[in-house]
């Protein structure tokens, strides 16, 4: 990115923001749900999902009489936003508590997909980041179940990385005070699978046992 929009440069905290192209795809690639925010009317909306990035696109998915795909296929401004939670910054004053994280927000603009190869690729790239190694181990996707589904492609051109790491920032005056302070790691990860009660005993397959290694 060369020219950087000034809503793209935050009003603090402007040291923790970088447009670093690999690290925002680093952001993007581990985390599985955004939320995208438009207007209608003058009347905000904001709407969580799941996505995932192919090359330099995110992509999300849902049904062709959903009102909120409907409205962003219109082609409007949106807003996308992905926050990932690593630990909580416990200081020795509750003012100078924090969060360690790492945030993207993405201002763009829907682009339908109606190409039928590339929609479908786009149903196996979602499919292989939320359960990795089970595209094939499915039963095929139906040409009719692509068709009640709507795709949107959205650019990553206009998308910026905040993050802070480390230690609570102590104010001077308490660094001698005696309170603990430092940080409580965050984590999220997938549990052992739980099965259904209905289509009888099924070995778990190797690809889900594996996403717990």
């Amino acid at each position: 990115m060369t020219d950087i929009p000034s809503y793209l440069i935050p009003s603090r905290a402007a040291k923790r923001t970088s447009y670093d192209q690999e690290s925002i795809y680093a952001v993007l690639d581990e985390a599985m749900f955004c939320t995208v925010s438009y207007s209608v009317d003058n009347r905000p909306y904001s709407v969580p999902t799941s996505f995932v990035r192919y090359d330099d696109k995110i992509y999300i998915h849902g049904s062709v009489g959903s009102h909120f795909m409907k409205e962003l296929e219109r082609g409007g401004d949106v807003c996308i936003t992905i926050m990932m939670a690593d630990a909580l910054v416990v200081a020795k004053a509750a003012f100078s508590h924090t969060v360690n994280y790492r945030s993207v927000v993405i201002f763009s603009n829907a682009e339908k997909i109606e190409n039928m190869d590339i929609k479908r690729a786009s149903f196996e790239w979602l499919t292989e980041k939320i359960i990795p190694g089970s595209w094939n181990y499915l039963r095929p996707v139906k040409v009719s179940e692509i068709r009640k589904t709507t795709a949107l492609a959205f650019s990553l051109e206009q998308a910026s990385l905040k993050m802070r790491s480390g230690m609570p920032n102590d104010e001077k005056e308490d660094l001698d005070l005696p309170i603990w302070s430092g940080i409580i790691p965050l984590e999220t990860r997938r549990l052992p699978p739980v099965a259904t009660t209905l289509g009888g005993s099924i070995t778990l397959p190797a690809h889900l046992t594996r996403i717990l290694d």
